[in-house]
């Protein structure tokens, strides 16, 4: 029986963690456009590896279903990758909360009612949602736990609470990283790990939309005034998410894993505090 990795959101980070675990593994490369999911897996078969495609939409229980079906027919689920997402200049608040805050609870509860014996999955969430102010216990346990199809009904979610696209993004990533650490209880009965990783800006086609979009200069200058002071690579996302998927990090679920350059300690104690 195959080992699956799976992929969803055939980007340049999934892909530079896939790389680095899926040696001698099936990878399913899904995507919600055919061509993105083709174009990823022509760079992967060139390289050697095993690899179909399919397509997602994270944000349909029935897309996401199929999904699992297809990658249960390829073998076990050793390794879930969710990279998927749309950014604050990309998309309205409805559509960020339904694709990164209610996709992403989706992912972990079909995937993790499958995932393998001594399997593992990451989310990519960001540094976003560590700039959120505090919530209230209340609304962290919420987040965490509400079944996922009542999710977008919480009363805090609602369009007279959230009314702007970043406001709904840092909510969605704070969600990720509150949903994986109630996930990483149950993916735990499995004898699987799960973890999220929060990356700042990393140079993708989505951060170049951001940083040429109309938040572009506060991007910019958040690179410029953080301690590393330049943006990250996919590869330095993916050493991390190898390392959470991989033997070494056997000691580690339920974890988010801060990787920005620095960016939130100089928005709380640097020079982006003075903004």
């Amino acid at each position: 029986m195959s080992q699956v990795i799976v992929v969803i959101g055939a980007g340049q980070i999934g892909q530079a963690i896939a790389r680095r675990v899926s040696a001698a593994k099936h990878v399913l490369l899904a995507d919600l456009r055919q061509a993105n999911a083709d174009a990823a897996a022509e760079v992967f078969a060139n390289a050697g590896f095993d690899i179909s495609t399919a397509t997602v939409d994270v944000s349909s229980r029935e897309s996401l279903h199929a999904l699992v079906k297809t990658a249960t027919g390829l073998g076990d689920v050793t390794g879930v990758i969710h990279a998927a997402g749309v950014s604050p200049s990309q998309a309205s608040v409805e559509a960020i909360l339904a694709v990164d805050l209610y996709g992403t609870a989706l992912v972990l509860e079909e995937f993790g009612n499958v995932i393998a014996q001594g399997g593992a999955g990451v989310v990519i969430a960001s540094q976003s949602g560590h700039r959120l102010p505090a919530l209230t216990a209340e609304q962290d346990a919420a987040l965490a736990t509400t079944p996922t199809d009542q999710l977008l009904h919480l009363p805090m979610l609602q369009p007279d609470r959230v009314t702007d696209t970043l406001h709904a993004y840092q909510l969605a990533k704070r969600g990720n990283s509150l949903r994986v650490m109630a996930e990483a209880v149950r993916w735990a009965k499995r004898g699987a790990r799960v973890n999220t990783i929060s990356p700042g800006i990393i140079v993708t086609p989505l951060a170049k939309d951001e940083l040429t979009g109309p938040r572009g200069e506060g991007y910019r200058r958040m690179v410029a005034l953080s301690p590393v002071g330049r943006a990250g690579t996919p590869d330095e996302v993916g050493t991390v998410g190898a390392l959470l998927m991989g033997p070494d990090g056997a000691f580690i679920t339920g974890s988010d894993f801060l990787m920005d350059g620095g960016v939130t300690a100089s928005y709380f104690y640097g020079e982006l505090a003075q903004a």
